[in-house]
């Protein structure tokens, strides 16, 4: 033992003394707990207090719930076909399935609906506060802002795509599990096909090759993510200096030019969040044109009028051929009010629909509270998280137990034998309802959530952090802020 006023190196090194390892073994310990532990079995954060836009967090996170199930419901049901149901209206080809009714359907196939909310989300939020310094007339933050946002804004978006789409890869090699997609016979080939595809998957203006990655065919949305955030930089940019109604109408011709001159609907989407969050940063300072004080009188029915049209519109039926639309009950006279320019009509009813909904929900206290509920602000906070990885789940975890209870197809019987009707369960009842396929939800969104909850905590939390550090590293000593 050493003597009372014997130094540390007398002892041996700080690291070597028996209570510097037990900190370190319990601090490992703390942080794999807290890493692991679920925070919706956690009482901590209930009397959070909200910011002004909380409510988009919620309406994000139940967004991304509407994929979610959307994804479920179709990959269970794949050997029946559900598609030709759950895709189109109630009562086409004399079809009349309950999960088809309007505003029911988006709880069986709104995903659509649900990345066109995603899209008019994120032009609100990236160009909140840039607006503001806009608006201030805070021009050289303006600037600082926008570098910022566009250095950060690839790695905040691909470094967890690519983590994640890797780890599946891997995971899968590893541990040779069975998925019905075509896999490389070796764990080397496998990796060149992952970089090649992902590679070319992150770059801003590639022209060709099909837009999915095969890692992850749900993951589609993220490269327009990005394109639409480099379009909200440079029109904020663009129009930073000018008067209030200009740029107001700017916003409004380049939301009509992506529409219905060229292709671009999510552009038009982005565009219309700013749209709506420069509106509100007006209203808030009391500046909004006099035009809109003509319908201060009518605002509650006004805003509820366009939630039941975005409900409806946020139902349309998915195909091709725009005949389909034609001849599905109740959207006839819509089907001819498609622009020219949008090759797949559905986009074009769905930016309304997803304009109308991010516009209505703070103007209506029930909706806006129901966002703020503490399970829609847990899912708006492990969103992202949530998108990325319910797809592999899904593909591994989920298909087990969907097979297990029934939902089994003529690829199981070579890649997963022992699963078929292992535990069947009863499909009786409405379809969507069935007993067998939401008995296994039970198991499946619990667990999709929990690891959603560490690909936060291990992956995108420390994305944003890194993409916030390279660029600190990467200033010039002159525009470092001075303390």
């Amino acid at each position: 033992m050493p003597g009372k006023h014997e130094g540390l190196l007398e002892y041996g090194s700080w690291e070597d003394r028996p209570e510097r390892r037990l900190s370190l073994l319990y601090r490992a310990a703390k942080w794999c707990i807290d890493l692991i532990r679920p925070s919706y079995l956690s009482k901590a954060g209930s009397r959070r207090q909200f910011g002004r836009t909380a409510y988009l967090d919620g309406l994000r996170g139940f967004a991304a719930l509407l994929v979610y199930f959307g994804h479920h419901h179709l990959w269970a049901r794949d050997a029946i076909k559900v598609e030709n149901i759950f895709d189109n209206a109630f009562g086409y080809n004399k079809q009349y399935y309950f999960a088809c009714l309007p505003g029911v359907r988006m709880f069986f196939s709104g995903g659509h609906y649900a990345v066109s909310v995603f899209f008019v989300i994120s032009g609100y939020v990236l160009s909140a506060k840039a607006l503001s310094q806009a608006y201030a007339g805070e021009y050289t933050r303006l600037g600082d802002t926008l570098a910022s946002a566009l250095f950060r804004r690839w790695l905040r978006l691909f470094i967890p795509l690519i983590v994640t789409t890797f780890a599946f890869m891997t995971t899968v090699h590893a541990f040779s599990i069975w998925t019905d997609d075509d896999r490389e016979p070796t764990y080397h080939d496998e990796l060149w096909k992952w970089y090649v595809e992902t590679k070319n998957f992150t770059f801003l203006f590639r022209t060709g090759g099909v837009p999915w990655l095969s890692y992850n065919r749900h993951l589609w949305s993220i490269p327009m993510e990005f394109k639409g955030s480099v379009v909200i930089f440079t029109a904020i940019q663009a129009l930073s200096r000018c008067s209030r109604n200009a740029r107001l109408w700017c916003e409004v011709i380049l939301i009509y030019y992506f529409m219905y001159i060229v292709d671009g609907w999510f552009c038009s989407m982005f565009l219309a969040g700013m749209l709506l969050c420069d509106l509100d940063l007006l209203a808030r300072n009391n500046d909004l044109p006099r035009f809109f004080l003509w319908f201060e009188n009518y605002r509650e029915l006004l805003f509820y009028n366009l939630l039941i049209a975005s409900i409806y519109l946020g139902g349309i039926p998915i195909a091709e051929d725009v005949k389909v639309l034609r001849d599905s009950p109740g959207w006839y006279y819509l089907s001819m009010l498609k622009p020219q320019a949008v090759y797949d009509y559905k986009w074009f009813y769905l930016f309304w629909a997803a304009v109308w909904l991010v516009a209505c929900v703070p103007q209506i206290p029930w909706l806006k509270a129901f966002c703020e509920m503490r399970f829609n602000q847990y899912l708006g906070r492990i969103s992202y998280a949530f998108y990325l990885i319910h797809g592999p789940l899904l593909q591994t975890f989920a298909d087990r137990l969907y097979v297990a209870t029934g939902w089994s197809r003529e690829a199981h019987a070579v890649g997963a034998p022992t699963w078929i009707n292992f535990f069947p369960l009863s499909k009786e009842g409405p379809l969507g309802l069935d007993f067998s396929f939401w008995v296994p939800q039970l198991i499946i969104l619990p667990v999709t959530l929990w690891a959603a909850e560490i690909v936060t905590k291990l992956v995108d939390e420390p994305a944003v952090n890194f993409a916030q550090w390279a660029y600190k590293k990467a200033l010039a000593p002159s525009t470092l802020p001075k303390i």
